[in-house]
Protein backbone atom coordinates (compact mmCIF):
# COMPACT_ATOMS: atom_id res chain seq x y z
CA UNK A 1 0.00 0.00 0.00
CA UNK A 2 1.00 3.49 -0.62
CA UNK A 3 0.03 6.20 1.14
CA UNK A 4 -0.48 10.14 0.55
CA UNK A 5 0.57 12.76 3.10
CA UNK A 6 -1.03 16.13 2.54
CA UNK A 7 1.16 19.19 4.55
CA UNK A 8 -1.22 21.88 5.08
CA UNK A 9 -0.13 22.83 8.74
CA UNK A 10 1.30 26.43 8.53
CA UNK A 11 0.15 30.03 9.12
CA UNK A 12 0.52 31.24 5.26
CA UNK A 13 1.83 34.50 6.75
CA UNK A 14 3.27 35.75 3.47
CA UNK A 15 -0.86 34.96 1.68
CA UNK A 16 -2.39 36.80 5.03
CA UNK A 17 -5.19 33.75 4.73
CA UNK A 18 -4.64 30.15 4.75
CA UNK A 19 -3.71 28.57 1.71
CA UNK A 20 -6.26 25.30 2.36
CA UNK A 21 -8.88 27.66 1.97
CA UNK A 22 -7.99 29.37 -1.77
CA UNK A 23 -10.30 28.88 -4.27
CA UNK A 24 -9.38 26.54 -6.85
CA UNK A 25 -11.71 25.50 -9.33
CA UNK A 26 -14.95 24.55 -7.91
CA UNK A 27 -13.18 24.00 -4.77
CA UNK A 28 -9.95 24.80 -2.51
CA UNK A 29 -6.41 24.12 -2.77
CA UNK A 30 -6.25 20.98 -0.03
CA UNK A 31 -9.98 20.25 -1.18
CA UNK A 32 -7.82 19.79 -4.85
CA UNK A 33 -5.42 18.00 -3.20
CA UNK A 34 -7.58 15.82 -1.52
CA UNK A 35 -9.91 14.80 -4.39
CA UNK A 36 -6.89 14.49 -6.33
CA UNK A 37 -5.22 12.14 -3.72
CA UNK A 38 -8.72 10.01 -3.27
CA UNK A 39 -8.90 9.38 -7.20
CA UNK A 40 -5.75 8.11 -7.31
CA UNK A 41 -4.27 4.78 -6.35
CA UNK A 42 -3.41 5.62 -3.07
CA UNK A 43 -4.02 3.41 -0.54
CA UNK A 44 -4.55 5.99 2.78
CA UNK A 45 -4.26 9.56 2.82
CA UNK A 46 -3.57 11.92 6.09
CA UNK A 47 -4.00 15.30 6.17
CA UNK A 48 -2.02 17.25 8.43
CA UNK A 49 -3.10 20.56 10.31
CA UNK A 50 -1.98 23.06 12.52
CA UNK A 51 -2.75 26.62 12.33
CA UNK A 52 -6.63 27.08 12.42
CA UNK A 53 -7.62 23.46 11.96
CA UNK A 54 -10.74 23.86 13.04
CA UNK A 55 -11.44 26.67 10.52
CA UNK A 56 -10.27 24.35 7.66
CA UNK A 57 -12.08 20.89 8.43
CA UNK A 58 -15.29 22.67 9.07
CA UNK A 59 -15.00 24.74 5.84
CA UNK A 60 -14.11 21.28 3.88
CA UNK A 61 -15.54 18.95 6.31
CA UNK A 62 -12.99 16.70 6.70
CA UNK A 63 -13.66 13.24 7.81
CA UNK A 64 -11.92 13.65 11.08
CA UNK A 65 -9.87 9.73 10.46
CA UNK A 66 -7.84 11.61 7.66
CA UNK A 67 -7.04 14.46 10.13
CA UNK A 68 -3.38 14.58 11.69
CA UNK A 69 -2.75 17.36 13.97
CA UNK A 70 0.94 19.21 14.44
CA UNK A 71 0.98 21.15 17.62
CA UNK A 72 4.36 22.36 17.21
CA UNK A 73 3.73 23.47 13.17
CA UNK A 74 5.62 26.48 13.92
CA UNK A 75 8.45 24.50 13.85
CA UNK A 76 8.52 24.03 10.46
CA UNK A 77 7.37 21.79 7.52
CA UNK A 78 9.38 18.81 8.63
CA UNK A 79 7.58 18.70 11.88
CA UNK A 80 4.43 17.81 9.83
CA UNK A 81 5.90 15.66 7.13
CA UNK A 82 7.15 13.84 11.05
CA UNK A 83 3.86 14.04 12.13
CA UNK A 84 2.05 12.67 9.17
CA UNK A 85 5.00 9.37 9.04
CA UNK A 86 4.44 8.63 12.73
CA UNK A 87 0.50 8.49 11.92
CA UNK A 88 0.76 6.17 8.99
CA UNK A 89 3.82 3.96 10.29
CA UNK A 90 1.08 1.42 11.78
CA UNK A 91 -0.61 1.15 8.68
CA UNK A 92 3.13 -0.14 7.15
CA UNK A 93 2.96 1.96 3.55
CA UNK A 94 5.46 0.45 1.58
CA UNK A 95 6.06 4.38 0.88
CA UNK A 96 4.23 7.96 0.67
CA UNK A 97 3.78 10.48 -1.63
CA UNK A 98 4.28 13.96 0.15
CA UNK A 99 1.84 16.62 -1.29
CA UNK A 100 2.58 20.22 -0.60
CA UNK A 101 -0.74 22.90 -0.19
CA UNK A 102 1.46 25.78 -2.07
CA UNK A 103 1.89 23.27 -4.70
CA UNK A 104 -2.21 22.88 -5.95
CA UNK A 105 -2.22 21.99 -9.83
CA UNK A 106 -1.22 18.37 -8.76
CA UNK A 107 -3.59 15.61 -10.66
CA UNK A 108 -4.58 11.83 -9.86
CA UNK A 109 -2.65 11.32 -12.92
CA UNK A 110 0.62 12.45 -11.75
CA UNK A 111 0.29 10.67 -8.32
CA UNK A 112 -0.70 7.43 -9.49
CA UNK A 113 2.86 8.32 -12.41
CA UNK A 114 5.02 8.57 -9.33
CA UNK A 115 3.40 5.53 -7.57
CA UNK A 116 3.78 3.20 -11.28
CA UNK A 117 7.61 4.52 -11.35
CA UNK A 118 8.21 3.21 -7.85
CA UNK A 119 6.20 -0.02 -8.54
CA UNK A 120 8.37 -0.51 -11.60
CA UNK A 121 11.42 -0.27 -9.11
CA UNK A 122 12.89 2.83 -11.01
CA UNK A 123 13.98 4.21 -7.66
CA UNK A 124 13.10 4.64 -3.28
CA UNK A 125 12.31 8.41 -3.65
CA UNK A 126 11.03 9.35 -7.10
CA UNK A 127 10.64 13.65 -8.26
CA UNK A 128 8.86 14.47 -10.77
CA UNK A 129 10.86 16.91 -13.28
CA UNK A 130 10.06 19.17 -15.43
CA UNK A 131 12.01 21.57 -17.69
CA UNK A 132 14.70 19.77 -16.09
CA UNK A 133 13.80 21.39 -12.28
CA UNK A 134 12.17 19.07 -9.96
CA UNK A 135 9.24 19.57 -8.06
CA UNK A 136 6.30 18.50 -5.93
CA UNK A 137 5.04 15.45 -4.74
CA UNK A 138 7.37 13.46 -3.75
CA UNK A 139 7.90 9.89 -3.07
CA UNK A 140 9.16 8.15 -0.22
CA UNK A 141 10.16 4.69 0.55
CA UNK A 142 9.30 3.16 3.76
CA UNK A 143 12.82 2.18 4.40
CA UNK A 144 13.80 6.14 4.69
CA UNK A 145 11.14 6.80 6.90
CA UNK A 146 13.46 6.28 9.87
CA UNK A 147 15.86 8.94 8.19
CA UNK A 148 13.08 11.66 7.87
CA UNK A 149 12.01 10.96 11.52
CA UNK A 150 15.66 11.83 12.70
CA UNK A 151 16.15 14.68 10.43
CA UNK A 152 16.93 18.12 11.38
CA UNK A 153 14.06 21.06 11.21
CA UNK A 154 16.83 23.05 9.98
CA UNK A 155 17.65 21.25 7.00
CA UNK A 156 14.03 19.11 6.12
CA UNK A 157 13.38 16.34 4.09
CA UNK A 158 15.82 17.60 1.26
CA UNK A 159 18.65 16.25 3.46
CA UNK A 160 17.58 12.59 3.21
CA UNK A 161 17.15 13.19 -0.60
CA UNK A 162 21.02 14.69 -0.79
CA UNK A 163 22.24 11.91 1.51
CA UNK A 164 20.81 9.06 -1.16
CA UNK A 165 21.39 10.37 -4.98
CA UNK A 166 21.70 6.57 -5.69
CA UNK A 167 17.93 6.11 -4.94
CA UNK A 168 16.76 9.26 -6.52
CA UNK A 169 14.65 8.93 -10.02
CA UNK A 170 13.62 11.56 -11.79
CA UNK A 171 10.39 11.29 -13.34
CA UNK A 172 9.93 13.26 -16.69
CA UNK A 173 6.56 15.11 -16.38
CA UNK A 174 4.62 17.21 -19.06
CA UNK A 175 2.90 18.94 -16.41
CA UNK A 176 4.41 22.30 -15.31
CA UNK A 177 2.00 22.14 -12.37
CA UNK A 178 4.37 20.25 -10.23
CA UNK A 179 6.53 23.82 -9.86
CA UNK A 180 4.41 26.36 -9.05
CA UNK A 181 4.92 27.19 -5.19
CA UNK A 182 2.08 29.35 -4.73
CA UNK A 183 3.27 31.65 -1.70
CA UNK A 184 2.08 34.85 -1.88
CA UNK A 185 -0.89 36.78 -3.48
CA UNK A 186 1.31 37.87 -6.57
CA UNK A 187 1.68 34.02 -6.95
CA UNK A 188 -2.13 33.42 -6.48
CA UNK A 189 -3.04 36.03 -8.85
CA UNK A 190 -0.66 34.41 -11.20
CA UNK A 191 -1.87 31.19 -10.72
CA UNK A 192 -5.20 32.49 -11.13
CA UNK A 193 -3.90 34.28 -14.87
CA UNK A 194 -2.73 30.61 -15.81
CA UNK A 195 -6.20 28.60 -15.77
Amino acid sequence: MIAGLILSAGRSERMGRPKALLPFGSTTFLGHLYRAALDSSLGEVRIVLGHEPGTIIDSLGLPPEVVVLNEHYDRGMLSSLQEGLRALMPLKPAAVVLLLVDHPRISSTLIDALIAAFGEGRGRIIIPVHGGRRGHPVLFASELFAELLAAPQSVGARQVVRAHPELVYELPVADAGILEDIDTPEDFGRLKDNR
